[in-house]
């Protein structure tokens, strides 16, 4: 018994002996890496943005003058042309002026008529006193004073023909205001607002009410997008774009990059421009005033050499004497920002010498140099010592992850 006890203990002691050698690190187990293979084929690089749906033509139809809405001949989506009555204001009002107006011409006419009587009659008595002067029965005073009346009525008949022409741009004025009491189309266009009822008055004291918003064709849109900008040099007339809605999106709309405005804008403290998009609306899916997610596309390549951003950023840390993150020499590029200020996924800076790990002899991650192309956001565009199937390093794995010992063909 004693024999047996002192062999238990013996075999329990090389037990624990094994596993504290284990533990103490000379039974340490290897750092394991995934690795993702170096793929060649196309990489699209593009600039994202959020913009607005809008008609690249929308006139806002107001009136000039004041008044009540007496007839509305035009609601939300109808199809209107240009000069079609839309709606009437009261022409109660102006009716009265164009009379009053016309009135005030017609005495203005008479006025003149009666000036021109009175210079000839002050003329001819002149030209009577001049005679009876010539042989000395009347004194020359009273000369003086028929000349006098005949300049005063001279005078009267100027005053009388400029009263007429005040009184007919009166009388014009108010056929005017009586004419735009009645709103017309001024495009050819279908009606997308409506701000009046009828019986509301509308004041046109200081600036003209908007009555409607008529888009001019609603089978052609543009989409305003706000581009950041450190973006923006990027940008071109011409550029392909595409862009979904939430109406629809499992559907890309093809557009194209129509005008690249200089005016900045500045939204959450972050400089913007505004990028209009042309689209075709023929089946007329788009509405005014839908949010689109931009995708405009800024450069392509085919048959690139392209590694998953992931491998940019790898570091295997203090075993090759590097800091842990700095993603090799060239490091990462710091935050982007989308149209909008919000930040993105780090891409990699173009153009930047930068390293790449595979795993070496032994197991241990070796670098290889690259020089970074252009970027989709998940893929880079390298040039260096690689070649297409080569395995690289992305994430180093915890040595209790299972997950490890599974193949991973793809990391995106």
């Amino acid at each position: 018994m004693a024999l047996k006890k002192f062999f238990a203990l013996a075999l329990a002691a090389t037990i624990v002996a094994g596993g504290l050698y284990t533990w103490l690190g000379n039974g340490k187990e290897a750092p394991r890496y995934r690795t993702v293979a170096v793929e060649q084929g196309e990489v699209i690089q593009k600039v994202l943005a959020t913009g607005t749906v809008n008609p690249v033509t929308l006139v806002n139809v107001g009136s000039q003058v004041s008044g009540t809405i007496a007839a509305l001949y035009a609601d939300f989506n109808s199809v209107v042309k240009r000069g079609q009555v839309v709606a009437q204001i009261d022409p109660a009002l102006f009716q009265a002026q164009v009379a009053k107006a016309k009135a005030d011409y017609q005495s203005a006419l008479a006025d003149v008529a009666k000036a021109k009587a009175e210079v000839e009659n002050t003329k001819r008595t002149y030209a009577r006193m001049k005679a009876v002067r010539a042989r000395d029965l009347v004194s020359q005073s009273d000369v003086d004073d028929a000349q006098m009346k005949w300049q005063t009525a001279q005078a009267g008949l100027e005053a009388a023909v400029a009263k007429v022409g005040t009184n007919k741009a009166s009388l014009e004025l108010a056929e005017t205001n009586l004419r735009y009491s009645t709103i017309r189309s001024p495009v050819d266009g279908i009606v997308v607002d409506r701000s009046v009822d009828v019986g509301q008055t509308v004041a046109a004291s200081f600036q003209a009410p908007v009555m409607f918003k008529i888009a001019a064709d609603l089978a052609k849109m543009q989409v305003d997008t706000n581009v950041d900008e450190a973006d923006i040099g990027r940008i071109r007339l011409g550029q392909g774009a595409s862009f979904t809605v939430d109406a629809y999106p499992a559907e890309d709309f093809p557009a194209r990059v129509g005008q690249v405005r200089n005016a900045p804008q500045q939204i959450q403290n972050v400089v913007t421009y505004d990028v209009v998009l042309t689209v075709d609306n023929r089946g007329l899916k788009l509405k005014p005033g839908m949010t689109a997610n931009v995708a405009i596309e800024t450069d392509r390549k085919e048959g690139a050499l392209k590694v998953p951003n992931a491998a940019l950023r790898f570091s295997p840390g203090q075993e090759q004497g590097g800091q842990p993150g700095q993603g090799g020499q060239g490091g990462q590029s710091g935050p982007g920002r989308s149209g909008q200020g919000q930040p993105q996924a780090a891409t990699p800076p173009q153009g930047r010498g930068q390293r790449v790990w595979v795993l070496g002899a032994g197991g241990k991650p070796q670098p290889v140099s690259v020089t970074v192309g252009i970027s989709d956001g998940a893929w880079s565009e390298v040039t260096g010592k690689l070649s297409p199937g080569q395995q690289i390093i992305v994430e180093r794995l915890d040595a209790g992850d299972k997950g490890a010992a599974k193949p991973q063909p793809r990391l995106f």
